[in-house]
């Protein structure tokens, strides 16, 4: 099964259901707070801040891979392992997403925040070259996927994120939105792909 072609519709659609699941623990970590005053929620900011922050980048997470599903031209077995591995890091982000709001700016959680991150950076990218490569080099894809320069830069972000943090938490936590702010437009080299396919 690991060198035959399979339709792309399933990975699809149980990676839509598995993001979708992580969004909602997301929110239903979120709790109301005690009182009635709009000074009541000052307490939960860290949280609804930390929450904002991971729903910011699975939703960049959901949208670059969408992008990179419709234009690979089909799946192999060995590819749909790598698209379980980059679901199961992502599944973690609800766990760190708690923990780090709850917790503050402290060592611990921020630095297991940038490593979730960070493997799930590595995950994505490994998805990603495993598809170009199905492709083919001089595919449309293998081309627009090329050297991932934005890849590879968040990589390095997010390790040096998780480097300061262990010293300067909330310096950890600037690099890890700003790996966000990076990423926030979609990737424009494959939705060229995209675009050209188009009639």
């Amino acid at each position: 099964m690991s060198g035959e072609v399979i339709g792309k519709g399933r990975i699809e659609a149980f990676s839509d259901g598995v993001i979708a699941i992580i969004i909602t623990i997301m929110v239903l970590e979120l709790k109301v707070p005690h009182g009635t005053a709009f000074a009541d929620l000052l307490p939960i900011v860290p949280v609804l801040l930390s929450y904002a922050l991971s729903f910011v980048y699975v939703g960049i997470y959901w949208n670059n891979h969408h992008h990179l599903l419709q234009a690979a031209r089909g799946i192999t077995g060995p590819i749909m392992w790598a698209n379980l591995h980059l679901l199961f890091w992502m599944s973690l982000i609800p766990f760190v997403t708690s923990w780090i709001g709850e917790t503050r700016d402290t060592v611990a959680p921020v630095a297991s925040y940038g490593i979730v991150l960070l493997m799930t950076a590595a995950a994505y990218q490994l998805l990603a070259t495993m598809l170009a490569r199905h492709d083919g080099p001089g595919s449309q894809l293998g081309q627009a996927i090329g050297t991932d320069r934005k890849g590879t830069l968040s990589l390095v972000l997010y390790a040096s994120g998780i480097a300061a943090s262990l010293r300067w938490p909330d310096i950890g936590l600037a690099i890890y939105v700003a790996v966000a702010v990076i990423w926030f437009i979609p990737d424009r080299r494959v939705e060229r792909v995209l675009s050209d396919e188009r009639p």
